[in-house]
C-alpha cells in the first residue's frame, strides 16, 4: 500500500534567469491575519462570538492592520460576528476587516449585507482554477472557470456600488494556485483586473494561495516570479500570498515568495489551519526580527499571545514551537547550558546579540533565562519537569506537571525563595507515591486470552481486604471495572504513562496514572522492577489519594 510510484513529480517551472534568489528581505510585508476565518474553520469546535472578539482584540493589539474576520455568506455565526464588530464599533479606524466569499452572486450579496455600515473593508472573492479541480470536481473548461471569476468580479463591483459610503478594496484568489498552470492563472487574474479596473491610488489585491503545498518552496517562488512577469498593470495590484503547510514549508514558501516580489502575506498566529496548518505569522515575523528587521508586529508579550490563542482555539502549543514554545529557550544539555552561561557573561546591554544557542534574547518576548535551572515561586511546570528529569530520571507527563507545579508553588511560598532539589522530589514522592499507609497486593492472578484478560486479585488496602475477579481489555481496566462494581461508583482511567528508570540488573520502572473518582481527578505514581506492578501500584496510590482528598476512610465509603 505504501507505493510512491502513484505520485507524479511536480516538476520544475520553466523560467529563464530567475531573479528571486538574489533578493534579500529587508522589510516586513503587509500582514493579514486569517485566524478568525481560515483558522476558525479548521477547529473541531469553532470559536463562539466571545472567543472571536477576544482573539480579534489580540490581533489589533499585536499590530495587524488587515484582519479576515469570517465567511459571512456561508455561516450565520460568521455573519453575526461581522455585524457585532460593526454595530458595537469594535473596529479601530486604522484596521481594515476582510471577509471571504465564493464567486456566486447570491453569496456576494449576502456578504455585502453583513458589511453594511462598515467604514472600510476588503471583500475577498475566489474560485478554484487548478487542473484537478477543473477536471475532477467541476468538469468545466478553462473558459468556463474563467467566466466564474469574471462573473464574481462583476458581482462584487455591482454590489459595492450600492454602499458608496464604505471604502472598498477588492481581492481575488485563484484558489489552488499551486496546482494551476501559471499562464492560465495570469489569464484569469487579468480578466478579473479588467473588470475592476486599474487604479494605482486604489489597488486591488491578487492573492496567490498555496491551498495545497505541492512542491518545494523554490518552485513556489518560481511560480510567483513568473506570474508577476506576465500579469497586467503590476503597479495597480497588491500581490498577496497565502501558503499552507502540507509539506511543512509554509513559512519558507512565504519568505521565498516574498523575495520573488509579493507585497502581502496572509497567515495565522502559531500556524493553526486546515490539515497541517497555515503559514505561521509568529514564526515569519520573528524570523525578520532575528535579522534586525522590524516585523511591524509586536510579540513582546508572547505568553499572553499563546494563552489567548490556546483558549480560543483549544489547541495546545507544542513546547518546541519556534520562538513561542515553552522549551525553545531552555537548554537541557549541560554543554549547551555552559556555553549559554559563558556567552551571557560576556554580553553587554546595548551591544549586538551574540549568545550561543539563543538566536534572540528571550527577554524581548517577555521571557527570562536562568543559566542554571532553579525552582522558585516564579517557576513553571517546565522548570519543575526539567529538575525531575535531570536529577531523578522522571519524565512526568504534562497533566502531572500541571498538577504538581501548583504544589511546588506552595512550597516556594513557604521557603520564600528557591526550593531545594531534594524537596521537590520529596514532595513528589509524598503526594503521588505514598499518600498514606502502605498497601500490598495479597494475591494476583492474570489469565490472558485472545482478546480479553481475566484478573483475580486480592488487595490489602486501607486496612481491609478487597477481592474480586474481572475480565476485560487491559489489566488496569479490569481492576478499575472490578473496583467500580465493588463500590457502586465509576473508577475510570483518564491518562496513563510509564517508562524505565534504569536498565540491566537494577531495572526499575515508574508508572503515572490519572484516575477519575466521583467526578474528581486524582494522580498516582509507583516504582517497581516490574511494569505490571508499577501500573497497579500507581492506580492504587491514585485511589488512595482520592480517598484522602474526599475525606473517606474506606474504599466502600465511595458507595
Amino acid at each position: 500500500m505504501f507505493d510512491f510510484r502513484k505520485y507524479p513529480n511536480f516538476g520544475k517551472i520553466d523560467i529563464v534567469s530567475r531573479t528571486w534568489p538574489d533578493q534579500v528581505i529587508d522589510s516586513a510585508p503587509i500582514w493579514c491575519s486569517v485566524d478568525l476565518r481560515d483558522g476558525n474553520q479548521a477547529l473541531i469546535e469553532p470559536m463562539n462570538v466571545d472567543q472571536k472578539k477576544t482573539l480579534f482584540q489580540l490581533l489589533v493589539e499585536v499590530g495587524f492592520l488587515e484582519i479576515e474576520v469570517g465567511f459571512p455568506s456561508a455561516s450565520q455565526p460568521d455573519f453575526d460576528f461581522v455585524r457585532a464588530l460593526i454595530e458595537e464599533n469594535l473596529i479601530p479606524n486604522h484596521v481594515t476587516i476582510q471577509v471571504l466569499t465564493q464567486a456566486r452572486d447570491e453569496l456576494i450579496e449576502r456578504t455585502f449585507e453583513s458589511l453594511r455600515g462598515v467604514k472600510k473593508a476588503i471583500v475577498h472573492v475566489y474560485n478554484s482554477t487548478s487542473i484537478v479541480q477543473r477536471e475532477r470536481v467541476f468538469c468545466m473548461s478553462k473558459q468556463e472557470i474563467k467566466q466564474i471569476a469574471i462573473n464574481g468580479a462583476e458581482s462584487v463591483k455591482r454590489h459595492a456600488e450600492r454602499y458608496p459610503e464604505t471604502e472598498w478594496t477588492f481581492e481575488y484568489s485563484p484558489e489552488s494556485f499551486t496546482g494551476t498552470e501559471v499562464n492560465y492563472a495570469v489569464e484569469v487574474c487579468n480578466a478579473v483586473i479588467n473588470v475592476w479596473g486599474s487604479h494605482k491610488e486604489r489597488k486591488c489585491i491578487i492573492n496567490l494561495p498555496a491551498t495545497v503545498e505541492m512542491a518545494t518552496p523554490n518552485i513556489f517562488a518560481d511560480q510567483v516570479e513568473l506570474f508577476l512577469r506576465d500579469i497586467n498593470d503590476r503597479d495597480s495590484i497588491i500581490l498577496s500570498l497565502h501558503t499552507h503547510n502540507d509539506r511543512g514549508c509554509a513559512v519558507a514558501a512565504a519568505e521565498l515568495g516574498y523575495m520573488a516580489g509579493a507585497d502581502r502575506i496572509e497567515g495565522t498566529l502559531l500556524g493553526n489551519g486546515e490539515r497541517t496548518g497555515n503559514m505561521d505569522i509568529v514564526t515569519m515575523a520573528m524570523n525578520l526580527y532575528s535579522q534586525g528587521i522590524d516585523p511591524q508586529l509586536d510579540f513582546s508579550q508572547m505568553s499572553k499571545v499563546i494563552k489567548i490563542v490556546e483558549e480560543c482555539t483549544n489547541i495546545p502549543l507544542h513546547p518546541r514551537h519556534p520562538y513561542a514554545g515553552e522549551l525553545v529557550f531552555t537548554a537541557f544539555s549541560g554543554s549547551h547550558q555552559d556555553a549559554i552561561k559563558k556567552s551571557l557573561a560576556k554580553y553587554q546591554e546595548g551591544n549586538k546579540w551574540e549568545v550561543a544557542y539563543l538566536p534572540i534574547d528571550p527577554r524581548d518576548l517577555g521571557r527570562s533565562y536562568q543559566e542554571i535551572i532553579r525552582i522558585n515561586s516564579q517557576s513553571g511546570k517546565g522548570g519543575i519537569a526539567y529538575i525531575l528529569e535531570a536529577e531523578f530520571g522522571l519524565f512526568v507527563p504534562r497533566w502531572l506537571q500541571i498538577d504538581f507545579s501548583s504544589r511546588i508553588q506552595g512550597l516556594a511560598e513557604k521557603y520564600e525563595g528557591e526550593v531545594p532539589t531534594e524537596e521537590i522530589y520529596s514532595e513528589f514522592e509524598k503526594t503521588y507515591m505514598n499518600p498514606s499507609s502502605e498497601f500490598k497486593i495479597e494475591e494476583l492472578k492474570i489469565e490472558k486470552g485472545r482478546q480479553l484478560e481475566t484478573v483475580e486479585i486480592s488487595l490489602f488496602f486501607q486496612g481491609e481486604s478487597i477481592t474480586f475477579s474481572e475480565s476485560g481489555k487491559g489489566l488496569l481496566n479490569c481492576i478499575c471495572n472490578g473496583l467500580s462494581k465493588k463500590v457502586g461508583q465509576p473508577v475510570e482511567i483518564i491518562n496513563y504513562s510509564e517508562h524505565a528508570l534504569s536498565s540491566g540488573s537494577d531495572f526499575k520502572a515508574i508508572a503515572y496514572i490519572l484516575v477519575n473518582i466521583l467526578g474528581n481527578d486524582f494522580i498516582g505514581a509507583y516504582i517497581n522492577d516490574d511494569f505490571t506492578i508499577s501500573g497497579i501500584g500507581a492506580l492504587l496510590n491514585a485511589i488512595n489519594y482520592g480517598l484522602i482528598k474526599l475525606n473517606l476512610t474506606k474504599v466502600n465509603e465511595l458507595a
